[in-house]
């Protein structure tokens, strides 16, 4: 119950919000929070048995033919990132009633963001694949509502346009990947996959795998090249930037990464891949955020640079490297959502972000400008901060990765040395001096925009201080489920004086010189046009690939839907030739020699009479003789019937041939201007698509005739034609009896039709628009002027 409640109460939450909202008041974001909390705490009581070694599964059938189960699985990285998600829900839920207090959306805004925790939630315990992936899809939607929130407002709908599309594109790879798992496994459960990395690893749709998998993870953790959709998304209002960033959207990614890293893991392929484009996606980003003065642009390009630090960690493997991503996604976290709520805070009471603009906060916000210093500290990797038992770790993978200890080693200094630098940014800046006349206005916000950033900063000092609390309560088991192998992790704040130590003192010393040079630094031109090709360009980039994509859709739509009849049957044939044609070449014509031998010489004068009078129909020029041409290949067709022995059918097409040559010359004996418009070209065409559609459905038929034939629903109705039905014509008794229901449907789309010809023929010719009205007659209008006259007598 713990697990469905935990999965399932989110989405029933957001149904009833709209309602509960108006309910709450002022205290909307406190009594929202409840939920998250209540969650946060029934899963924390399952922290017991997991760290014991415990795994919890519930399944529901849902589709047993296809192994398709709604089934949760709750292991030591599932539990991990579930409690991450609903605790910082929490806060973020009481920041946001007070950050959008008075909104006329407020209760639509709740029914987004709990639809969003929910399928957190269900992501990160789905024990299936298919049941994963539609969590997935529905992280994807619920933060496209959020990050256009503020839909009146152009930047807000291309934000979470561009979110919704790169992240869909890649959802669609990620459930490719999934088939082909299922494919090499036998089974969607992904309990049972992860004991099957031997089984993946040695199978040929290895590679395949790994690619679809990365790409669905790379575009929701925004990695190189994809990053330039979460920069953008900053459009969403603040609550939602410091949920996504810290604790959701962007860490599915990480967690798809994670949780088939023991499967996927463990190859060349997987290391330089996955480590490779971490470590670009971490230095390039880092410095791209020293570019901007937006506050929340600088959090999303230090955010990226975080998800590529935690991807290329697990591109390592290695077990310190591991349990440096776990402990690094909770250092990310805390401060990450801490400073969006200060930011989000500034920009409630100030009205501005830009750190160029903002001065002297110190003295208006002094509770929010601690809870970001603490923040920032930890940020920067300054002990005794929770940031720099992460940054240990960090760098203690980086430097005992054997096949590029230097390169890993030097890509993380310089990531960390721009993270330091952007820590000064967000805080000095704002923060220090004398309030100017952008902030002078500025009054201390209420309680919920600064009790988030509070609790987090006192969490960032707390585990800083005593880190080992995580060791076997959440390190262990969700490290350990990553490695699919126990571990014993021992978390510490002081290690002596080591190696790491001395590269963690030269990146706070390069980051200080960094904030420094800031000034001259963003202003130089080099570094104006890294930021163009790198920042602006891959969105620029998007732009063009959209454009592309839609105008590749127009000149589609040009060709295919041109509203001529006879184009559209050449494309639909043509392409049906083209592709039983090549059936046909690949796995031979008519499935061996066909013999002829026993056709009757009045069977081949009837045969060529019909293709004669098809072809007739082509090069007739008077009306009479394209009628009569089509009939004569109508009644050889129907005199065929008759010679097989199907009188039933060829009486049918007797019937129907005489009157479609009746109502045929009716119809043009009272049209007079009927013009040829088919050239020789065109009509040519037409003959050649239909006679290759003829020599497809006569290799079609003849094909299936060399197959042995069994006719059991023939052997049915010929049993119960009089038993069940009381009829003697079999054919009579199927249409009238055994499908009644479909007869009737039949009869009944006859008659709307001509319902449809009747009202169609009753309205008589349409008043042609354009014509000019006549003038009323004299008479009628004299009335009109004595009533003017008389309405002007005083």
């Amino acid at each position: 119950m713990a697990i469905l409640f935990a999965v399932f109460s989110g989405f029933v939450l957001a149904l009833a919000s709209p309602w509960l909202t108006q309910l709450t008041g002022r205290a909307t974001g406190w009594v929202y929070g409840l939920l998250p909390a209540a969650i946060t705490g029934t899963l924390a009581t399952l922290v017991g048995r997991v760290a014991a070694g415990e795994t919890l599964r519930v399944s529901y059938a849902w589709v047993p033919g296809l192994d398709v189960n709604l089934s949760f699985y709750v292991d030591g990285l599932s539990l991990f990132f579930a409690l991450l998600i609903t605790g910082i829900g929490t806060l973020i839920y009481v920041y946001a009633g007070g950050y959008l207090k008075g909104h006329h959306h407020l209760g639509r805004f709740f029914s987004y963001l709990s639809m969003f925790m929910a399928a957190m939630v269900g992501l990160v315990l789905a024990d299936n694949l298919i049941t994963f992936y539609i969590f997935f899809e529905l992280t994807s939607f619920a933060s496209f509502v959020l990050i256009g929130f503020n839909h009146d407002e152009a930047p807000s709908r291309r934000a979470a346009w561009q979110a919704l599309l790169v992240t869909k594109a890649g959802g669609l790879a990620l459930l490719v990947g999934f088939i082909l798992m299922q494919q090499a496994t036998g089974t969607f459960q992904i309990s049972a996959i992860l004991e099957s990395g031997d089984v993946i690893r040695q199978h040929s749709f290895y590679l395949p795998i790994v690619l679809l998998v990365l790409a669905g993870a790379f575009t929701k953790s925004a990695q190189f090249p994809f990053y330039f959709w979460l920069p953008n998304a900053m459009e969403a209002p603040t609550p939602v930037s410091a949920y996504l960033h810290s604790a959701t959207m962007v860490k599915a990614g990480i967690y798809v990464m994670a949780r088939f890293h023991p499967v996927l893991s463990g190859t060349d392929l997987w290391m330089w891949i996955v480590g490779g484009i971490g470590a670009l996606t971490m230095v390039l980003s880092a410095w791209l955020a020293l570019q901007y003065t937006d506050m929340k642009a600088i959090l999303a390009y230090t955010t990226i640079m975080a998800l590529g630090l935690l991807t290329m960690l697990l591109g390592l493997g290695t077990e310190v490297a591991v349990e440096a991503c776990m402990v690094f996604i909770l250092v990310h976290a805390f401060y990450k959502a801490a400073l969006f709520m200060v930011a989000g805070a500034i920009d409630h009471e100030v009205h501005v972000r830009d750190i160029t603009k903002l001065r002297g906060l110190w003295n208006r916000m002094p509770v929010t400008g601690v809870a970001a210093a603490l923040a920032a500290l930890s940020m920067a990797g300054i002990p005794p901060f929770f940031g720099f038992v992460g940054k240990e770790l960090i760098y203690k993978a980086a430097t005992h990765f054997d096949p590029a200890a230097v390169a890993v080693t030097v890509a993380s200094v310089l990531a960390n040395v721009a993270l330091v630098a952007s820590a000064g940014l967000l805080v000095i800046r704002p923060f220090s001096g004398e309030v100017n006349d952008v902030t002078e206005h500025a009054h201390r916000p209420a309680a919920g925009l600064w009790f988030g950033p509070v609790v987090l900063a006192v969490f960032s000092v707390g585990l800083g201080l005593a880190p080992w609390l995580l060791d076997a309560a959440f390190l262990g088991p969700s490290a350990g489920a990553v490695l699919g192998a126990s571990i014993a992790p021992h978390l510490a704040l002081w290690h002596g004086f080591t190696l790491e130590l001395g590269l963690s003192a030269v990146t706070v010393a390069a980051g200080v010189g960094t904030y420094l040079a800031w000034t001259g630094l963003r202003t130089n031109v080099a570094f104006q046009q890294f930021e163009r090709w790198l920042g602006t360009g891959l969105d620029r980039g998007y732009d063009n690939v959209v454009d592309g994509l839609l105008g590749v859709g127009r000149w589609q739509t040009n060709v295919l839907q041109s509203g001529v009849l006879r184009r559209y049957l050449t494309i639909v044939l043509g392409t049906t030739i083209a592709l039983v044609g090549s059936a046909f070449y690949h796995y031979g014509f008519f499935g061996g020699p066909i013999s002829v031998a026993g056709v009757a010489g009045h069977e081949w004068v009837l045969a060529i009479l019909s293709v004669v009078g098809a072809f007739g129909t082509l090069f007739f020029r008077s009306r009479i003789g394209l009628i009569t041409s089509l009939g004569v290949s109508g009644f050889s067709i129907a005199l065929l019937f008759l010679a097989f022995g199907a009188p039933d059918l060829a009486k049918t097409q007797f019937l129907i041939e005489t009157l479609t040559v009746i109502l045929v010359v009716l119809i043009l004996t009272a049209v007079s201007d009927v013009k040829e418009t088919l050239t020789m070209g065109q009509k040519v065409t037409n003959g050649a698509v239909a006679a290759g559609m003829g020599v497809v459905v006569s290799g079609l038929i003849l094909a299936v005739l060399k197959l042995p034939f069994e006719n059991p629903m023939g052997d049915y109705y010929a049993q119960n034609t009089y038993v069940k039905g009381e009829g003697h014509n079999i054919v009579n008794t199927i249409l009238v009896d055994f499908r009644a229901l479909d007869t009737l449907g039949e009869i009944t789309v006859l008659l709307v039709a001509g319902f449809g010809i009747y009202a169609l023929l009753r309205m008589g010719t349409a008043p042609d628009p354009n014509a000019e009205e006549e003038p009323p007659p004299e008479d009628a209008s004299a009335p009109i002027e004595q009533a003017e006259q008389t309405q002007q007598v005083p």
